[in-house]
């Protein structure tokens, strides 16, 4: 016989599932900013950060037995309300009773050592916010970040939870299922993941390609070191080159023609230039010829020509001073996004116009 007291009555799927949007709307009413979780295909996460999320909960033997009870509950839209912070979870889950339970969770955020070893790792391995947060990165990156105790996902110790339903067991369903809600949110906005680490994510892009650029910057300059004049080439050969015949230039095979006589009384004469000519008429000197810098001679000059364009603005707005300025000031005064402003001192820095004075901190080199 089924015991009342301690298992309550079973509730079909469909019943449950009316309760619970009978109750959403309810709460609507009274909390409009609240934000369900809604899971409409077959899987609970699809994503690369969502699927982690769920993954690393499951892995645990602390939590695979018990994880499980919450899948049914996050299919069925029992989480009515789902809120992430830095490091905390607050929920509202449907349950057999009439009102939802709260689920409070608390996740500890990443530790500055693991954090400055994430940051590290990450130095040229991507270049655009969108391919860290599509989870498009290296597979070395991504065993790193999937680390058992030491990457970017919580370890049981530290994940600590409390829920308002009288069940006695430590990890109730109701709690499964706001982490089951999670790994779902992610794959809606995987930024929230660094929310609630504590991670600094501009931060962690900003540096590294910043880091990227000036790995390319200092490569360009060693391969004009690689470039060996005569001289080197003698010494390490041990071939004096100045001693070597020069090679004569190879002239085309034409037969000669015989001169004709206009040819030979114009080849006793001196040919003056046209423009010597038409001065000796005016008396005068002709002016001299200025020459123009090449465009490679003067990267600045060649970026600032088009003065609608990204790197121009940059330049203009970096100016002459020697201390640099910084992101948030750049970012300031040209009105950019975080990742227009990355791209032009990417694009900038890759002509060696811009040099990183600090994390952070760009000025225009001299």
């Amino acid at each position: 016989m089924r015991d009342e007291n301690f298992y309550p009555p079973y509730v079909p799927v469909a019943q449950r599932r009316a309760q619970a949007e009978k109750k959403l709307q309810q709460l609507r009413t009274k909390q409009p900013g609240i934000t369900p979780v809604i899971i409409t295909g077959h899987h609970l996460a699809t994503t690369w950060w969502g699927k982690s999320w769920n993954s690393n909960l499951e892995r645990y033997a602390d939590y695979s037995n018990r994880i499980g009870r919450g899948r049914s509950y996050v299919r069925h839209r029992a989480v009515l309300d789902l809120q992430l912070k830095s490091g905390r979870i607050t929920a509202l889950v449907q349950g057999s009773e009439a009102q939802p339970y709260r689920v409070a969770i608390t996740v500890a955020t990443l530790s500055a050592h693991h954090w400055a070893t994430i940051r590290t790792a990450c130095t040229g391995c991507f270049d655009s916010l969108s391919e860290l947060l599509a989870g498009s990165f290296p597979q070395a990156l991504k065993e790193l970040f999937f680390a058992k105790g030491a990457g970017l996902f919580p370890a049981p110790r530290d994940i600590h939870f409390d829920c308002s339903c009288p069940d006695w067991a430590s990890m109730r369903k109701h709690v499964a299922a706001a982490l089951y809600g999670v790994g779902a949110r992610f794959d809606h906005d995987p930024a929230l993941f660094f929310t609630l680490r504590g991670i600094a994510l501009d931060d962690l892009i900003t540096t590294t390609v910043a880091d990227t650029t000036q790995a390319l910057l200092r490569k360009a300059e060693g391969q004009r070191t690689h470039v060996l004049d005569d001289s080197n080439l003698g010494e390490v050969f041990g071939i004096p080159l100045d001693d070597l015949p020069k090679p004569r230039p190879t002239q085309p095979s034409t037969r000669a023609m015989p001169a004709t006589p206009r040819q030979k009384a114009r080849a006793g004469k001196t040919r003056v230039p046209i423009a010597q000519q038409r001065a000796a008429q005016h008396h005068r000197t002709p002016p001299p010829r200025t020459v123009r810098p090449t465009t490679a001679a003067r990267p600045v000059a060649a970026l600032t020509r088009s003065p609608g364009t990204m790197p121009a603005a940059l330049i203009k707005a970096l100016g002459k001073t020697r201390r640099g300025k910084s992101f948030e000031q750049l970012q300031d005064r040209l009105g950019w996004t975080k990742i227009q402003l990355r791209n032009a001192i990417s694009r900038v820095g890759a002509k060696g116009v811009v040099e990183l004075v600090s994390p952070g901190v760009y000025r225009q080199r001299v």
